[in-house]
């Protein structure tokens, strides 16, 4: 069974970058870490007399709205944004998150973003707490999980974060999903056509790479770790 868990710097980053792909998984679910309440709710902070507690509560309507539509579960551990911070007490939380889900695929933010301070402290996060759930995949003195497949989703300049796709992965059959996931997401409408236009060039280049004609949109990934097969 796909069991899927993505792990956002901010409650909407799921549904831009991975949205197909968690419609797709058997189980999947979201992990915020922050609400994006201060860098990422442009158009709510436009209310006069807007707050940020307003602005949190807001922001998980939309997500979870979003995520139901996607078929997953939504969780947020509100640790703040611009900055993130994540230190000892928190990256543990994160730890127990990735252990209690146990998932076969991992999937977070490149380590790179010169426009975005928050993703990349995500990123850092995200793959040290998954070594510690795994415990490097052997016998340990703690309990440990199988290791998921750690893959980064596409960020917005994906030329300038280090990202490369080596997966591409055919939503087409859940693009309906995922515009309507994106649709959910109010404080950032201006995002809603750039992805779905992302979405319509990546489905161009998967059918270039796979001679596939049936896909019409697809979600690029980089996968970090080898994958292990019997044979190629």
């Amino acid at each position: 069974m796909s069991r899927v868990l993505v792990i956002g710097a901010h409650s909407a980053d799921f549904v831009w970058r991975a949205g197909g792909a968690v419609a797709l998984a058997d189980e999947a679910r979201v992990i915020a870490l922050s609400y994006g309440e201060r860098g990422e709710s442009g158009e709510l902070w436009k209310a006069e007399g807007q707050t940020i507690e307003n602005v949190k509560q807001v922001r998980h309507a939309e997500a979870e709205k979003a995520a139901s539509a996607l078929g997953a579960e939504f969780r947020a551990l509100d640790f703040g944004d611009y900055p993130l911070e994540v230190g000892p007490e928190r990256l543990v939380q994160v730890v127990d998150e990735i252990r209690e889900y146990a998932p076969a695929v991992l999937i977070t933010h490149t380590d790179t973003d010169p426009f975005n301070p928050d993703h990349p402290v995500a990123y850092a996060v995200v793959q040290r707490a998954r070594s510690l759930a795994a415990g490097a995949g052997v016998a340990s003195a703690f309990p440990s999980i199988t290791p998921p497949q750690l893959f980064l989703f596409e960020p917005h300049q994906p030329e300038l974060c280090n990202f490369t796709p080596t997966t591409f992965v055919d939503i087409t059959s859940v693009f309906d999903a995922k515009v309507e996931a994106m649709a959910a997401m109010e404080a950032q409408k201006y995002l809603q056509t750039y992805y779905a236009q992302r979405a319509e060039q990546r489905g161009n280049h998967a059918r270039r790479a796979s001679g596939r004609s049936e896909v019409r949109y697809a979600e690029a990934f980089q996968r970090v770790l080898p994958q292990v097969v019997d044979r190629l």
